[in-house]
């Protein structure tokens, strides 16, 4: 298998991460949806970031996507979603504000990097910056009752690796609107999982 993209995307990142603790092999093509557009785009003309290109040459898109598909050939639940309610609602509340904070902070460097200084509209800026302090009030609540962290990245499961991608995205990206000293058990948690081998294999580009 192929995964296509750029580590500096969060998406991208995430399913490299969880691909190496399912213990699947894939070859990294880093590959650029904006500087390697032509290259990308003869791998998949939607030019989408991430991109699975499966054994068969089938395209698999959108990490979600991706991520539900690969666990599923891999046999293991490992980095699956819990299979308890209670457990699987909590994963999925995790993984829907962690996705939701990366998204924000896209929009956020699209407007300032993509979009001419004269045609940057600040008040949606605002609008996106609260949705995105919103996301990560609510996961360091989250992550605050969780307790005690785990003993090794396995246990983090999908949602753990996403709220952890998450946070490094957007300290990389926007450390000025939401401020690291805030969020001390998002920072923790953070630090334990960029600690772990699969994490410091798969730095972000």
């Amino acid at each position: 298998m192929q995964l296509i993209g750029m580590l500096d995307s969060p998406y991208v990142r995430r399913v490299a991460i969880c691909l190496k603790l399912l213990g699947l092999d894939f070859e990294h093509r880093s590959i650029s949806v904006f500087s390697g557009f032509e290259e990308f785009r003869k791998l998949n003309p939607v030019v989408k970031a991430p991109t699975l290109i499966l054994y068969d040459g089938q395209c698999v898109m959108d990490s979600t996507l991706i991520l539900d598909y690969v666990t599923s050939i891999a046999g293991s639940t490992d980095t699956s979603t819990p299979g308890r309610a209670d457990d699987r609602l909590r994963a999925t509340r995790l993984t829907g504000l962690a996705l939701a904070a990366c998204d924000k902070t896209v929009q956020i460097v699209y407007e300032r990097n993509l979009r001419p200084v004269e045609k940057q509209h600040e008040p949606w800026v605002d609008r996106v910056s609260v949705q995105l302090l919103a996301a990560y009030a609510g996961l360091e609540a989250e992550v605050a009752l969780l307790g005690a962290l785990p003993l090794d990245a396995d246990r983090l499961g999908q949602a753990g690796v996403t709220v952890a991608v998450a946070w490094r995205f957007t300290q990389m990206m926007v450390p000025k609107i939401v401020i690291a000293a805030e969020y001390p058990n998002l920072q923790a948690f953070s630090a334990f999982a960029e600690q772990q081998p699969a994490f410091e294999s798969t730095p972000p580009e």
